[in-house]
């Protein structure tokens, strides 16, 4: 069986579906790492996975950048409104076939690191050799633990529910005690 992806009409490796399988091997990454995740099926701009941590009520979007090749020390990135970038190093070998296959490495990288990396115009290419002790990222899974347990992330929906309950409080009020009116 051939493991190497099929090649594009211009030339470029079709990758899409190794893509969707490094967003999988992630959410299972995040899984056995015991953190609650599920993936965004519809495409979200700037983020693929959403970590949660429910009994807090927060979460962290994640962005997942894949490279096939062995070796690969670079990734494209255009959107950067996300909390982490895993980045997922495939490990299949090479188009010439001179490089191994290898089991896939995992990188965690805050976005705040990503954001201070330069990128190149057009592409948005980013290298890896740019991030200062990068090892250090490397199944640093519990990134993605801390920041949800020391960053408050209340969205729109829980900001609409307590208004609802105010709206909602007041309406009790009133039936029980009527207007204002009523009370005189």
């Amino acid at each position: 069986m051939n493991d190497e992806p099929r090649k594009r009409s211009e030339g470029r490796l079709d990758t899409r579906l190794e893509s969707e399988g490094a967003e999988f091997l992630v959410l299972g990454q995040l899984l056995i790492h015991r953190i609650a995740a599920y993936k965004t099926y519809t495409n979200m701009p700037g983020y693929d996975l959403v970590a949660t941590d429910p009994e807090h009520n927060r979460s962290a979007r994640i962005q997942v950048k894949s490279r096939w090749s062995t070796g690969a020390r670079a990734f494209l990135i255009q959107n950067l409104d996300c909390d982490f970038v895993v980045v997922v190093l495939l490990n299949r070998g090479s188009k010439d076939g001179n490089k191994q296959v290898m089991a896939p490495h995992y990188y965690v990288l805050p976005i705040e690191i990503v954001r201070s990396l330069p990128r190149t115009v057009g592409w948005k290419k980013v290298s890896l050799r740019h991030i200062d002790g990068l090892e250090q990222y490397r199944d640093a899974w519990h990134l993605v633990s801390s920041f949800m347990s020391t960053h408050q992330r209340i969205g729109v929906a829980k900001r609409r529910f307590d208004a609802l309950n105010e709206i909602h409080d007041e309406d009790i009020t009133r039936l029980f005690y009527g207007s204002e009116d009523s009370q005189r």
